[in-house]
């Protein structure tokens, strides 16, 4: 059975953490995966907010802030954490359908159960060492760049 490729332009990915040294691990383990979508950073919640409602540092400029089509969001952040975060994107009509992957330090039973029941799709604990992170983006990679099938990009509600 052939599957068909309803992807014709390659998704953008938003990875939103506040640690730099683990957004260029993310990068180069995204890399090292071979995964060459095109990728934007933010640094905290309420970054992630102001580039999903295209407000702020990206009001205005025509492709700054192209709509993702996924989403990796790690939990412990400052100002607007994760948690709070992802609440408001789910609780948006114009934002809920768009995927997002917790990707996080945080093991605990509580963050899992709370981050599914505020509607994540995904919830992957940081593996302590580069290669288990190159490995884990390698399987991210196939199964939400090439297995899932993502609404198209901007949806129309």
């Amino acid at each position: 059975m052939m599957m068909q490729d309803h992807h014709k332009i390659p998704i953008t990915i938003l990875i939103c953490d506040d640690d730099e040294d683990d957004r260029m691990l993310t990068l180069q383990a995204l890399e090292d995966a071979h995964i060459s979508n095109a990728l934007r950073f933010v640094e905290d919640g309420e970054q992630l907010l102001d580039y999903l409602y295209q407000r702020g540092q990206y009001a205005g400029e025509t492709g700054a802030a192209p709509r993702p089509g996924l989403i990796l969001l790690d939990l412990n952040m400052p100002k607007l954490d994760g948690r709070e975060a992802l609440q408001r994107i789910k609780g948006d009509p114009t934002l809920v359908d768009i995927p997002i992957v917790i990707l996080t330090t945080s093991g605990l039973d509580a963050d899992v159960i709370r981050s599914y029941r505020l509607g994540v799709n995904s919830f992957i604990t940081k593996p302590v060492t580069f290669s288990g992170l190159v490995e884990a983006m390698n399987v991210l990679g196939k199964y939400w760049l090439e297995i899932v099938e993502l609404p198209p990009t901007p949806v129309q509600v």
